[in-house]
């Protein structure tokens, strides 16, 4: 007897650890990544979508440290006077003239309709893409997964376009989510959108049903129309514009492309315009290394618009160069005809 009841606990015991390897089993594996778990739990709770249809499609990602090498070496790191050839290029001036007179009615009908640039919708497409030329060649679940689970320094922004990514109806993407490919940053398209653009601006704008920013052009144009005017772009008015310091300027520092004084306040302070602008106009300045030594630049609220694009100031220099370069090009194109 005695015998008897010290084996009973025993084999309830190794019952009990025996029942409980599955258990540990499918928890390890729904952490296939760090932070699957919780990942996985908020993306249910939000939206009703199979937790194991959602683990599938994580397990199935794989950090990748090519994409971590390449966000540790951005192009926006070169001073101007390198970055710029690498956008504003007789190229990429010449193919965006030809974009624009190809597609010059649907171009109008959008920037009608958004009140924006044309010009500018096809520079954002020629700098982000050649034009959709070269849209990326990363998965966008490993590069989500990759910054949004493996990259301290910004894995909260990645982590959340992961999740909205998680989060988007399928008729939102231009394909199956595991086939989808774009930029080491997990931007897709044509327009190189992340899962947040596609979810507030994207647009379904030749009416089938679904947003595609790969394949559609109506989608893809109106779809960068709809980001500027949700973000600000303001019909007619200046991008940016030529300062000349004279020998009393006094220095300028802003820490953002935010317009912060009106023209006439740096006309005070020494940077000439060189061409007609209103006094009045908010705007700030904008020093960079240009080949040719320094380039004082006035920006204005529409400079501001294209860095919610891309933050860097850089950036939105080349888009507007680009795009001056081929409206330009395309008046002379027709002129010429």
């Amino acid at each position: 007897m005695i015998v008897l009841r010290a084996l009973r606990p025993a084999r309830w015991l190794a019952a009990a650890l025996i029942a409980l390897v599955p258990c540990l089993a499918s928890s390890a594996l729904a952490q296939t990544h760090p932070g699957q778990a919780a990942l996985v739990d908020e993306v249910v709770r939000d939206t009703g979508k199979s937790a194991a249809e959602l683990n599938a499609l994580l397990d199935g990602a794989a950090r990748q440290q090519s994409i971590l090498d390449a966000i540790s070496r951005p192009a926006e790191a070169k001073p101007w006077r390198d970055y710029r050839p690498i956008f504003v290029t007789p190229k990429r001036i010449a193919d965006g003239v030809a974009f624009y007179r190809q597609h010059r009615a649907l171009l109008e009908q959008m920037g009608a309709r958004y009140g924006v640039d044309p010009a500018y919708l096809v520079a954002i497409i020629g700098v982000e893409t050649s034009y959709g030329g070269n849209t990326g060649r990363y998965k966008v679940l490993d590069a989500l997964v990759t910054l949004g689970l493996y990259y301290p320094p910004r894995a909260s922004f990645f982590r959340e376009q992961l999740k909205v990514l998680l989060e988007l109806p399928a008729n939102h993407l231009a394909g199956p989510l595991d086939t989808l490919t774009g930029s080491y940053a997990g931007a897709q398209g044509w327009g190189q959108f992340m899962p947040s653009s596609i979810r507030d601006f994207a647009v379904d704008a030749d009416q089938d049903g679904r947003i595609d920013l790969k394949n559609s052009l109506p989608d893809i144009i109106a779809s960068v129309a709809n980001y500027f005017a949700g973000h600000g772009w303001a019909a007619g008015e200046p991008v940016a514009a030529r300062a000349q310091p004279d020998a009393r300027a006094n220095p300028v520092t802003a820490p953002d492309s935010q317009p912060r004084w009106p023209l006439e306040q740096l006309e005070a302070w020494g940077y000439a315009p060189l061409e007609a602008l209103s006094p009045a106009q908010p705007a700030t300045l904008l020093k960079l290394d240009g080949a040719n030594g320094p380039e004082y630049w006035f920006t204005f609220g529409n400079f501001q618009v294209i860095t919610r694009y891309n933050r860097s100031p850089l950036y939105a220099m080349s888009v507007h160069q680009l795009a001056q370069a081929i409206a330009a090009g395309a008046a002379q194109a027709d002129t010429a005809r």
